[in-house]
C-alpha cells in the first residue's frame, strides 16, 4: 500500500499563489495524501480558493480550521496539535506560495525509510534544499547548503531545517502533536526551529537532503524568505542588535524546559549548561537549573564550544561570540 501523508497547510492572505500550490499536491506521485488547512484570518480570496478545492476533490480527506491568529508559528503548531490527524500517518508541512515537485513526498518518505533502519529514539524528521525562484517562478538557483549534519547543539542557536520542506514520520508527528500546546503557551517564535530543536534533542533521526523538493518563491510578502544576500545579512545583524534573536532563544529554552524529560540525558545536560551560561551573561543566578539538574556555573564565559553549542559556519560562530561579548545574547 502507498504510504499516507497528511499535508498541513497554513494560509494567510496567500490567494495570489495558492492555487498553484494546491495543484502541486494533486500531482504528487507514489503516496496517498490528505490535507488539513488552517487559515489565520485571511481577508483576500484564500478561503474561497480552499473551499473550491475541497468541492473539486470530494474523494480526498480535506479539513479546514480557523487559525489562532497569533502568527505563523502558532498557526502551524495548532495544526500539529489537532486531535483528528490521521493515526500513524506521515506529516508534511506546506507553505501557501511554493510549488512542489511531483515526487517530493514519495522521495522524502523513501529517504526516511532507508535512514530509519539505523534507529532513532523519537522517529525521523526530513528537510531538504529548495529551488529558489522569483514571484513568477523564474529560476534563481538552489538554496544554500549547510555543510554540517543537523545536531541538537546547532539547534540551540540556529535553525537549518526549512519548514516548508519538512516531512515527519508517524512517531515524530505523534510527539509534536502531544507537545504542541506547551510550545504554543511558551510562544516559540518559529515552528520549524522548534521541530528541529525538540526532535534533535529527543534523539530523532534528522535528515537535511541536498536534493531540492520544491520551488520556493521569493516575493515581497515572504514571511522570512531565503537566508542569503547582503539584505539578509543586515537583517540578521539587526535581529541580534535589538535582541530579538536572544528573545527567540529564551522562548525556545523556556518551552524546552517544560518537556525536558523528552530529551536524551546528553542533550538535557547540554541544554542545562547552555541555560546556565546564558544566565551568567545576564547576571541572573539560579535560573540555570531549569532543566531539572543541579545549579551549575558551567564552562567559562565564551566556551560555547565546550558546551557543544555551535552554528554551521565560522562566520556564524564568530557572530555568536561577538553577540555574547556585546551583551546581545
Amino acid at each position: 500500500m502507498k504510504p499516507h501523508v497528511c499535508i498541513l497547510l497554513g494560509t494567510f492572505n496567500g490567494g495570489q499563489y495558492l492555487r498553484q500550490q494546491l495543484e502541486s499536491f494533486v500531482a504528487q506521485t507514489g503516496v496517498n495524501w490528505s490535507l488539513r488547512v488552517s487559515d489565520d484570518g485571511s481577508d483576500d480570496d484564500s478561503r474561497d480558493i480552499i473551499v473550491s478545492f475541497i468541492k473539486a476533490h470530494p474523494d480526498r480527506d480535506i479539513r479546514f480550521y480557523e487559525g489562532p491568529k497569533q502568527g505563523s508559528a502558532a498557526n502551524f503548531l495548532s495544526l500539529l496539535g489537532q486531535s483528528d490527524l490521521p493515526a500513524r500517518a506521515w506529516v508534511a508541512l506546506s507553505d501557501q506560495d511554493d510549488v512542489w515537485l511531483p515526487n517530493r513526498l514519495e522521495h522524502a518518505v523513501q529517504v526516511m525509510m532507508a535512514q530509519m533502519k539505523t534507529g532513532g529514539g523519537q522517529g525521523c524528521v526530513y528537510a531538504s534544499r529548495t529551488i529558489l525562484t522569483n514571484a513568477d517562478l523564474a529560476l534563481r538557483g538552489p538554496s544554500c547548503r549547510h555543510p554540517k549534519a543537523p545536531d541538537f547543539g546547532n539547534a540551540l542557536v540556529q535553525n537549518v531545517l526549512a519548514g516548508n520542506t519538512m516531512v515527519l514520520d508517524p512517531a515524530a508527528a505523534a510527539l509534536l502533536q502531544a507537545t504542541a500546546p506547551a510550545a504554543m503557551r511558551a510562544g516559540v517564535p518559529h515552528h520549524d526551529w522548534w521541530i528541529y530543536l525538540l526532535l534533535s534533542g529527543a534523539g530523532a533521526v534528522m535528515i537535511n537532503d541536498d536534493r531540492p523538493g520544491l520551488y520556493y518563491r521569493q516575493h515581497k510578502k515572504n514571511h522570512l524568505g531565503a537566508n542569503r544576500g547582503l539584505g539578509k545579512a543586515w537583517s540578521r545583524f539587526a535581529m541580534i542588535w535589538d535582541r530579538r534573536y536572544a528573545d527567540w532563544i529564551g522562548r525556545n529554552l523556556a518551552a524546552l524546559t517544560e518537556m525536558s524529560d523528552l530529551l536524551t540525558p546528553e542533550n538535557r545536560a547540554r541544554a542545562t549548561l547552555f541555560s546556565a551560561w546564558l544566565s551568567r551573561r545576564h547576571s541572573c543566578p539560579g535560573s540555570g537549573a531549569g532543566f531539572g539538574g543541579p545549579e551549575t556555573m558551567g564552562p567559562k564565559l565564551g566556551d560555547l564550544g565546550q558546551i557543544g553549542v555551535w552554528r554551521q559556519s565560522r562566520a556564524g560562530n564568530l557572530m555568536l561570540h561577538l553577540a555574547a561579548a556585546a551583551g546581545r545574547l
